[in-house]
């Protein structure tokens, strides 16, 4: 099976940075999208950011210019770089990946969480 290990949240001020890590491992054919969600108390999980095997990135409006979803292939590593980070970035950051597991057989799995919280 696959297991997802992130890593890289903390406690920081308005306006920091933080770097998120993900790195897939186990039975892994290939990795096809790879990418970011996020949940804040109460709320729903939203998408935050995500990219494809072909690179090609997809961010939600409100971290659009701030946050840059990059991958390392050769790692099957996914990174979330975060810049001039809000209070409302609040939140429990999950990686998300689509792995072909098999030939023809893809599955969605999730990473364990890392906390992020920003302080005014």
């Amino acid at each position: 099976q696959v297991q997802l290990v992130e890593s890289g949240g903390g406690l920081v001020q308005a306006g920091g940075s933080l770097r998120l890590s993900c790195a897939a491992s186990g039975i892994i054919y290939s990795i096809n999208t790879m990418g970011w969600f996020r949940q804040a108390p109460g709320k729903q999980r939203e998408l935050v950011a995500s990219i494809t095997s072909g690179n090609s990135t997809n961010y939600a409006d409100f971290v659009k210019g701030r946050f840059t979803v990059s991958r390392d292939n050769a790692k099957n590593t996914v990174y979330l770089q975060m810049d001039s980070l809000k209070p409302e970035d609040t939140a429990v950051y999950y990686c998300n990946t689509n792995v072909r597991i098999t030939r023809g057989v893809d599955y969605y799995y999730w990473g364990q969480g890392t906390q992020v919280t920003v302080s005014s």
